[in-house]
């Protein structure tokens, strides 16, 4: 993997990409400040996430919790509640108990050391560097899925990136690339680069600044480089839910510790739901039976429309069911409230959907 090796030759190739990301840049807000607990929170939030999904959530975060301390002073459930739908509900337990060690360990200051930033909950390796070159000009290199394709791509490296040799040798490359004088630009440039320019198909390579420098390029390898990645096989699930209403609009929401809790319903309240095979009525009455005390031979469910939902390599079809009662049952771990009220609270995707086709029915 031969990359800009002299000195001359890696300045001039800072140069061109540097030059390029300062003309070509996306405003996006967390460039605007170098605030690191701002930062921080973005990186957390990308983590997975398309930006146009993260963008309106960023900013009601930060208004809530305009720093740190704020965070850390803030209830559990008010952080899940602020970032109920954006999915990957670990990101933001982890965001909440990191935000509560920098209150208490670090002056209300993220850490300024790889070591400590590596300490907090929810901080690897990648995030650590983005916060502390672009906050701090700390000269940590990233390495993610843009920059690796961009490097790949620049030294003609096959093979999948992610096996634990090639992703060693391309961390390593990126930190001899890095321009150390402005590093948190060079990270967002070279990231930049591969979200808008170097992309996993037909990349621009007519647009790219450093194109010259690219050996796949030149030997007409982009489309195969890198090589895909294996996909893991799809995973079918079927999940029924109960959707109680009683007379006056309320329903029954609870935290469920069922086994496809942490994949779909992320340990937040949900409808009672429960994974079914072949009779999914059947086993969900059984269901409401055995956690609810509500007797199966009285109950009416009427099946709502279903919906779709994924979460990685699960294909999943929620099943909901609407259930009236004369009164709904009260047990631990529950909460009565207007049906219409439920998406206040913090609940996953999945729960909003199966919200949805309630109140449209």
């Amino acid at each position: 993997m031969k990359l800009p090796s002299t000195p001359r030759a890696r300045a001039d190739f800072q140069r061109r990409l540097l030059g390029w990301y300062g003309t070509h840049r996306r405003a996006l807000p967390w460039r605007a400040s170098r605030d690191p607990y701002a930062i921080w929170v973005a990186e957390i939030m990308l983590q997975q996430t398309r930006i146009a999904a993260v963008l309106p959530y960023y900013h009601r975060f930060l208004k809530s919790f305009p720093t740190v301390a704020a965070l850390a002073r803030a209830r559990e459930s008010q952080v899940l509640r602020l970032w109920s739908g954006l999915g990957y509900y670990s990101r933001a337990r982890n965001l909440h108990r990191a935000a509560r060690q920098i209150l208490t360990r670090h002056d209300e200051q993220f850490p300024r050391t790889l070591e400590a930033a590596l300490a907090l909950p929810g901080v690897g390796r990648y995030t650590a560097a983005a916060i502390l070159s672009i906050a701090y000009d700390v000269p940590l290199a990233v390495l993610d899925g843009n920059v690796a394709r961009v490097l790949a791509r620049l030294g003609a490296l096959r093979g999948d990136l992610r096996a634990p040799r090639r992703w060693r040798h391309l961390t390593e490359t990126a930190q001899r690339l890095l321009a150390c004088e402005a590093p948190g630009d060079w990270n967002e440039a070279l990231m930049e680069l591969g979200e808008t320019v170097c992309t996993p198909q037909t990349p621009r390579c007519a647009a790219c600044p450093v194109a010259r420098s690219c050996r796949a390029r030149a030997a007409k390898l982009t489309n195969s480089i890198p090589a895909p990645r294996r996909k893991r096989a799809v995973v079918r699930v079927r999940i029924a839910a109960a959707i109680l209403l009683d007379p006056s609009g309320r329903t029954l929401v609870r935290r469920d510790p069922g086994a496809h809790d942490d994949v779909l319903f992320s340990r937040l309240w949900q409808f009672p739901a429960v994974a079914v095979a072949r009779h999914p009525k059947k086993e969900l009455a059984a269901h409401l039976r055995a956690t609810l005390g509500l007797r199966s031979t009285s109950l009416t469910l009427e099946a709502l429309p279903t919906a779709r939902h994924g979460v990685t390599f699960r294909h999943i079809t929620l099943l909901p069911y609407l259930v009236r009662l004369p009164r709904l049952p009260r047990r631990a771990r529950t909460r009565l409230l207007p049906l219409n009220r439920v998406t206040q609270l913090a609940v996953s995707s999945a729960t909003r959907k199966l919200a949805a086709a309630a109140l449209h029915s």
